[in-house]
């Protein structure tokens, strides 16, 4: 037991364990999914941090720790990122005959995402780094996070929050817009990038291309947007 325990403090201290953790978590979420035929509960991301989040309490891992070893999966989130150019090429046509709704649901999308985690978490009396931190869940993990430290928040708040955000959009997007009765690909791709941001854009790609990459439109937009308007959305609940 005490050699085990002097490996596993070996161990445990090296980036590589922890990325090679978050990757075989993925990977079992992925096979469920694929399991699942892609069923909108059975979400890849969520499965792997339902995965990660026991092993890590188990062990006592800080989260600095194990991010040493992630940190070139969040790193890569900007190359994804702007490989998302891709299919907006494909479809510039659509987009441009689009524009002005679109920049519609998007202004209605980033300030309605802004303004009500703000005031729910100012009326439960959170303190203003708490609302700092939550006040760019919305837009995707990196510029969130940088917008989180600029205004005064944690940034490891705000990581857990996007993920909650994206995940939660990914699970009940499809059965939610099927509900809604709304069949125009267009809009479905781009609600659900403005909403749900990377995770979302990912499911989106995988139920059709043309939501794809209008999912990956919305979320580079609100991404912007987010990181002008929520500085001052936020200074109006201080």
């Amino acid at each position: 037991m005490t050699d085990f325990a002097e490996i596993w403090s070996y161990l445990s201290r090296g980036p590589l364990l922890w990325l090679t953790a978050t990757l075989a978590a993925y990977a079992i979420g992925d096979a469920c999914a694929r399991a699942a035929n892609r069923a909108p509960l059975v979400n890849p991301v969520l499965i792997a941090v339902t995965v990660l989040a026991p092993v890590l309490w188990l062990t006592g891992t800080p989260y600095a720790t194990y991010f040493e070893g992630a940190q070139f999966v969040h790193f890569l989130l900007g190359p994804v990122t702007i490989s998302l150019a891709l299919p907006l090429c494909e479809n510039l046509p659509r987009i441009r005959r689009a524009a002005l709704p679109m920049l519609a649901a998007l202004v209605a999308g980033s300030v309605t995402s802004a303004v009500s985690v703000l005031a729910i978490a100012r009326g439960f009396g959170l303190g203003p780094d708490l609302l700092a931190s939550l006040a760019p869940k919305a837009a995707t993990a990196p510029v969130a996070i940088g917008v989180s430290e600029r205004l005064g928040g944690s940034p490891t708040l705000t990581a857990v929050m996007v993920l909650i955000t994206g995940a939660i959009g990914a699970v009940v997007v499809t059965p939610l817009l099927n509900l809604l009765r709304i069949k125009d690909w267009r809009a479905r791709g781009f609600s659900v990038g403005v909403a749900a941001h990377g995770i979302g854009t990912a499911r989106a790609l995988q139920v059709n291309p043309t939501a794809g990459a209008f999912a990956g439109l919305g979320m580079a937009l609100n991404a912007v947007l987010t990181a002008v308007i929520a500085p001052l959305i936020l200074r109006l609940f201080l």
